[in-house]
């Protein structure tokens, strides 16, 4: 069994990005924005209530303080006030999440933050901090989602955290294993047909092609496809599909 993640309720106001309510019929884990990069009071409500109604197991996807980069541009922080902001969004969606019956089940960085913790142990240690410190205040499980093999993950098991390596069907990976940055040309995959061979191959052999080729091993216990990605409904349902025409069961790792 493997869990299918996307990223929603990335709008704004009167802008809306992604169909969130046909994603909440494919996946079975939403990552929805806390309102630092993307999304609001209204748009977090009407999410977390269509997602308990779907079933669909609510995550925080927290960013950095980017509205306007869409937490996509790298940004120097101090590592205490990132912990607090990223606390700050967790309890944020955690209310709305209540509100509509169920509560955060598990936190998912997102863009640049994401990226960041791969590798940098201080960014990284102030997520999990955060993490933590709301786990410990509720007396629940929250795991966290990551690359497979990355600082963040590291440090959240040594921190007691649930982690959970995922991998993503719609973006290329280095050599090292890593995601390919969006400025460079090839780093989405955006067929469905692509991107349901690369689900399958990533769920059911552990491993995937990098941009040059190189065969990469990966662990997975969930597979992501993006929300913002003009084909992302299309994707999702390619995904489930082959995924069921293999045999693997689709289903929330919480």
């Amino acid at each position: 069994m493997i869990d299918l993640n996307a990223d929603l309720g990335e709008g704004f106001g009167r802008w809306r990005l992604g169909d969130d309510d046909a994603l909440l019929e494919l996946v079975t884990s939403a990552n929805v924005a806390c309102g630092f990069h993307a999304g609001d009071p209204s748009t977090m409500r009407r999410v977390c209530s269509a997602a308990v109604g779907r079933g669909v197991r609510i995550g925080a996807q927290v960013g950095y303080r980017d509205l306007a980069g869409f937490g996509r541009r790298d940004i120097e922080y101090d590592p205490h006030e990132l912990a607090d902001d990223v606390l700050f969004q967790i309890g944020a969606l955690d209310a709305f999440a209540r509100a509509a019956g169920d509560r955060v089940r598990y936190v998912k960085p997102h863009g640049a933050l994401y990226n960041r913790i791969v590798h940098d142990a201080v960014q990284a240690e102030a997520v999990v901090r955060a993490v933590s410190s709301f786990a410990s205040a509720y007396d629940v499980d929250v795991p966290v989602l990551g690359l497979s093999g990355s600082v963040f993950l590291e440090l959240a098991t040594t921190a007691g955290l649930t982690t959970i390596p995922e991998a993503f069907a719609d973006r290329a990976y280095t050599p090292l294993g890593t995601l390919v940055p969006r400025s460079a040309p090839g780093a989405v995959v955006t067929s469905p047909e692509e991107v349901a061979g690369r689900a399958v191959e990533m769920a059911v052999s552990g491993t995937v092609r990098a941009i040059d080729g190189t065969l990469l091993e990966i662990s997975a216990r969930s597979l992501c496809v993006h929300g913002d990605s003009p084909s992302a409904v299309a994707m999702a349902a390619a995904v489930r599909e082959a995924l069921r025409s293999t045999g693997v069961e689709v289903g929330a790792f919480t």
